[in-house]
């Protein structure tokens, strides 16, 4: 089915006007600073600038889960980043990232500040700089880079394709709807393929590939992203259900899925994070009288 009007291109694109749809207020063509402001620094030599979306959410599970093995130079200050209001285009956050995206790592533990952005590059830094949730054996490692690499590639048409066109945009064409809603579904098709061979994404092991997919794909199967879980018919990846449900238990996701977030029970919100007390869960009525 066609879309009520047809567009033609011209042959040349402007920008005119705003796109619509959810974050049509940062959403523009061209890449820079708008403001001038420092970025924050804590008193941990990891500094994360951020925001509780899948991508996010990706480091701040690795950066819990470090902690919880004992790598006490995990520690780290998490400050929040409102996408929605345009902190990702400060100087500051720019000089951590010029592609102006959360999440953004700078590690004070280097002589010179190192910064880190993209989250699978992330992810990469902080396994090797710890010795953890990446294997040494190259077969193993590369495996797991595989399917790290498999989610940055995938996850844009999940996010930017069928999230956008379902869930944000203004309005609502079946045909790109149609479109990413059949990618997403043989990109599920895939993980519970591979899923049902074995425990986790890349082998008998739990990885940085987890914690990568788990935000997007265990967040679609587990009805947290888009009120989506009905229209995608989630039921039927029953391996993938059972791989979220068994990540989603471990104690350093639910601690690294509550950091930076702003939404949801208020009880779960820990909006920046500080010290490991930041993260003790409050009453509702004592959250909600705050």
């Amino acid at each position: 089915m066609s879309d009520s009007s047809e567009y033609t291109p011209p042959k040349v694109w402007t920008w005119e006007q705003p796109s619509g749809g959810q974050f049509a207020n940062i959403n523009r063509p061209i890449s820079g600073a708008t403001q001038e402001k420092d970025l924050p620094v804590g008193k941990h030599p990891l500094q994360l600038y951020s925001l509780a979306t899948p991508n996010g959410v990706k480091v701040t599970v690795m950066l819990e889960e470090l902690l919880e093995l004992g790598h006490k130079g995990a520690e780290y200050d998490a400050w929040l980043v409102r996408i929605n209001e345009g902190d990702q285009f400060t100087s500051g956050f720019v000089g951590a990232n010029p592609n102006s995206k959360i999440p953004a790592l700078m590690d004070h533990s280097t002589g010179t500040p190192t910064r880190v952005f993209e989250s699978g590059a992330i992810l990469v830094y902080l396994a090797e700089k710890f010795g953890a949730f990446l294997p040494k054996d190259p077969a193993a490692r590369t495996e797991t880079m595989n399917w790290l690499f498999w989610q940055m590639g995938s996850a844009p048409y999940v996010g930017g394709g069928f999230g956008h066109f379902y869930a944000y945009a203004p309005e609502k064409f079946q045909y790109p709807i149609d479109r990413f809603t059949m990618e997403t579904k043989r990109q599920l098709d895939v993980l519970d393929k591979t899923l049902a061979e074995r425990p986790f994404i890349a082998g008998n092991d739990y990885s940085i590939a987890d914690m990568a997919i788990f935000p997007w794909y265990g967040g679609l199967v587990l009805g947290r992203l888009y009120d989506a879980a009905e229209f995608l018919a989630v039921d039927d990846y029953k391996h993938v259900k059972a791989w979220a449900e068994k990540i989603d238990a471990r104690p350093a996701v639910d601690r690294g899925r509550r950091v930076n977030r702003v939404w949801g029970e208020e009880a779960e919100q820990v909006p920046e994070r500080h010290d490991a007390s930041d993260l003790d869960l409050k009453p509702a009525a004592e959250a909600a009288a705050e």
